[in-house]
């Protein structure tokens, strides 16, 4: 059962708080084009923080989580390159971690900033989330998450085959790429701790890049696992984990849409879960970029939570004043 709010003083005033989840994508961070310097993710992030500012000044509590596609695949790069002059490569759940750790501090520096400026007392906490996964999960067999921007020829595809036991797949015809399992989140370890921080009211930012998969050995013990957690499901799961009532999803356009990119495109201010579902058995949503949003809205929805908000993160303030963005609900 869900708890009622908690009551508390925000702002002189007495009012009952709610909880929020926000995610931010890794393409917010490194955009379309740009190389991705410090610099660049530094002022990208800042200027991604007044959605989140707007949500405290409205008297949530708030976890933060963010993707990490681009971040990660310029790590894998480097990893790469470090091979050549003999450097021992670092396994990609430690990478996982890596940019967890680099992006937490990021946007935790600049919200700490942002916060300041407007006058807002309030603790920014990274958390390095582990997550757990089943090992038996059907995507360990059948890994088809594209990771990396490298191609490779078929005989450099089949040399790391064996050399490095990857599994590599062709992408539309331009070469061939690593790919990894991506399984579904079962457990995020340090969901307890989370909860009692967002509750006390604390800005947690978690689960970055959907957090580092690990599974249970037979002796209770965790293990890493190479793979990858898609990140909108590990932020539905956070959110169902700390009773959140809003799950936010940020990404590259201000409304879902049916028929995206034809004449017949039809764009939709709300949808009821129902109504989402039909869509995405559809095959409304591809499941390279809508799709698994969708999937995690309807997931955290049919397990309790109230309201999903999907919309670009340059409009996000008018999203909370109802001016763009797709709400989801019952």
């Amino acid at each position: 059962m869900r708890n009622l709010p908690h009551a508390i003083f925000n702002y002189d005033e007495e009012v009952m708080t709610k909880t929020a989840v926000l995610a931010l994508g890794g393409n917010a961070i490194i955009k379309a084009g740009e190389k991705g310097t410090i610099s660049q993710q530094f002022a990208n992030t800042r200027e991604s923080l007044s959605g989140i500012v707007e949500l405290i000044r409205q008297g949530y509590h708030l976890a933060i989580t963010h993707g990490n596609g681009p971040q990660v695949g310029n790590l894998l790069r480097q990893q790469e390159e470090g091979e050549k002059v003999g450097l021992a490569p670092l396994p990609l759940g430690v990478l996982n971690a890596a940019t967890e750790g680099t992006m937490g501090y990021m946007i935790e520096q600049s919200l700490q900033n942002r916060l300041l400026q407007s006058g807002i007392q309030k603790q920014v906490i990274t958390i390095i989330s582990q997550v757990v996964v089943d090992k038996n999960d059907p995507s360990m067999l059948n890994p088809t998450k594209f990771v990396g921007s490298t191609y490779y020829t078929q005989q450099q595809a089949d040399e790391l085959k064996n050399t490095l036991g990857w599994t590599l797949k062709e992408d539309a015809g331009k070469g061939f790429r690593r790919v990894v399992p991506s399984p579904l989140p079962q457990q995020i370890i340090p969901a307890e701790t989370i909860r009692e921080l967002v509750q006390r009211g604390e800005i947690v930012i978690a689960v970055g890049g959907g957090g580092i998969p690990i599974y249970i050995e037979d002796d209770g013990s965790y293990e890493g696992v190479d793979a990858v957690i898609d990140k909108d499901f590990a932020s539905a799961l956070l959110a169902l984990n700390i009773e959140a009532d809003l799950f936010v999803i940020l990404t590259g356009v201000d409304k879902v849409a049916v028929d995206y990119g034809k004449p017949s495109q039809r764009d939709l201010d709300q949808l009821t879960v129902a109504e989402a579902k039909r869509y995405y058995e559809e095959k409304q949503f591809p499941a390279g970029s809508m799709g698994p949003k969708i999937k995690a809205a309807i997931d955290f929805l049919e397990r309790g939570g109230t309201e999903v908000l999907i919309t670009s993160i340059e409009h996000i303030v008018e999203a909370f004043e109802g001016k763009t963005g797709t709400r989801i609900v019952h």
